[in-house]
């Protein structure tokens, strides 16, 4: 009974914060909304974050390298080719997937701080890519004047700061919906299952490694789309807006939201992002000082995240060999096993 009346309270608290980003754009100024837009596209970054640390066991700080792909492979798209948002969105989630399927060998077989450290590497060098490659990319000047987006043919661009933000909190929803809507699935519950007993799961039958590149690839396409909001909100980029500082800022929010948590990982990564911005104008020069003091005071008090506060413990918080922990099968969505 208490865990349903915690499950709708976090229901309510989820209406009443995306009926506060609908009615955002009308009680604050023009700068605000663009920044709550950028906020937007990072936040669901840290949700491919959320969906390869806290569900596939795979921590990462090279979520930026496939974000870094989608953004400027909508860039380009939208000056050379097609302004139309669909299409952009559609061609940057590619562009991450493809960069993702690159590097998966390169950690399908990695586990812990080796590929923690794999990814971090990747993220650096394509950051370096970015810089070196001047005629595509334009170098460490970046992109400018990239042409607004029209969401689909036929409609008027989005020519005011208002307009932009509803179409990233749009596209971020949908973005979001459809990894929740994936971790229901048989191999949503196989990854989890993964995470926390990989060796039962190998030992049941299951492709691991096919499970993992799956989630690798998910995330890099959840994270290049993320990019091409980032076009949207800023119509300019550059490769200072992927580099290790921004990695570090989404590790840090999905691990104070909860990692194994989407909707934790959205708002922690939001409101670390948010917080620096706003930092950064307050306390000039000691906002990676306070950023870094919550982080370790989230790690002591909080220490699974303040999402996955419960009442009583979840199935997998319970040891190995419990009677009350569920099996591979059981996470799968297969039938019990007999205990006898």
């Amino acid at each position: 009974m208490r865990d349903e009346v915690i499950r709708w309270g976090r229901g309510g608290v989820a209406v009443l914060v995306l009926v506060g980003l609908v009615v955002a754009p009308l009680v604050v100024d023009d700068y605000t909304t663009a920044i709550l837009a950028r906020t937007l596209a990072l936040a669901v970054v840290g949700v491919s974050v959320a969906l390869l640390t806290g569900v596939a066991g795979m921590p990462t700080l090279g979520q930026t390298a496939p974000y870094a792909a989608g953004a400027y492979a909508c860039a380009v798209l939208g000056s050379r080719v097609s302004d139309v948002g669909v299409v952009q969105v559609a061609v940057a989630a590619g562009a991450g997937a493809a960069l993702a399927a690159l590097t998966v060998p390169l950690v399908v077989r990695a586990r812990g701080v080796i590929v923690l450290m794999i990814t971090l590497a990747v993220g650096e060098l394509v950051v370096t890519v970015l810089g070196r490659w001047r005629a595509v990319t334009g170098g460490t000047d970046g992109l400018a004047g990239i042409p607004a987006v029209r969401p689909f043919w036929g409609l008027p661009v989005l020519a005011s700061d208002q307009a932009r933000y509803l179409y990233t909190l749009v596209v971020a929803a949908t973005l979001v919906g459809a990894v929740l809507l994936l971790l229901r699935t048989r191999a949503g519950l196989l990854l989890r299952a993964c995470r926390d007993d990989e060796r039962r799961l190998r030992a049941s039958g299951h492709r691991v490694p096919l499970l993992v590149s799956g989630a690798h690839v998910a995330a890099g396409a959840v994270a290049g789309a993320a990019g091409s909001l980032l076009v949207v909100a800023q119509q300019y980029i550059s490769p200072a807006d992927f580099g290790f500082d921004t990695s570090a800022l989404l590790l840090l929010g999905v691990v104070i939201g909860g990692t194994a948590s989407v909707g934790g990982a959205l708002v922690g990564a939001a409101l670390v992002i948010a917080a620096r911005d706003w930092l950064f104008g307050v306390l000039p020069g000691h906002a990676p000082l306070v950023l870094g003091a919550l982080f370790v005071a989230t790690v002591y008090l909080l220490p699974s995240g303040v999402d996955r506060a419960r009442l009583r413990p979840r199935p997998t918080d319970v040891p190995p060999g419990h009677p009350g922990r569920p099996t591979v099968r059981e996470h799968a969505g297969a039938a019990p096993e007999s205990r006898t």
